[in-house]
């Protein structure tokens, strides 16, 4: 690992677990499970606080619903252990794009790459 990650896993949360984070995963934790996305879920042994670690970048909208249930002590069991049913018509989870080129810009929106031409305004002339 090179100097530069050493000082960012140190310093910041935004990279990725901080040390202090995996020692206290290491210390107290126990792994409850993973999701589609790779993040690993734990909790202390006595079952009292939830965690997560992401797998990549560090986005709580990453977190599918089943296990953001879990996290804030929604449902006791883990989804790994009772996965929740899911209804026909539910969407697979998508994370929040806000911010990124996918984000949704609606029409006339000055993001967009062909803006709309405009048939509802009238630039305003003076007579």
């Amino acid at each position: 690992m090179s100097k530069l990650k050493s000082i960012l896993r140190i310093a910041t949360w935004w990279h990725g677990s901080t040390l202090n984070t995996q020692f206290y995963t290491w210390r107290k934790g126990r792994k409850v499970g993973e999701d589609a996305q790779g993040n690993t879920f734990y909790e202390t042994r006595d079952g009292k606080r939830r965690w997560v670690i992401y797998a990549g970048e560090v986005e709580g909208s990453r977190v599918d619903a089943d296990w953001h249930g879990w996290l804030h002590h929604t449902f006791k069991e883990p989804p790994s252990d009772t996965p929740l049913p899911h209804k026909d018509w539910e969407k697979p989870h998508v994370p929040n794009l806000t911010g990124t080129p996918l984000a949704y810009a609606p029409d006339g929106s000055l993001r967009r790459r062909e803006p709309a031409e405009r048939r509802d305004y009238e630039a305003w002339v003076p007579e």
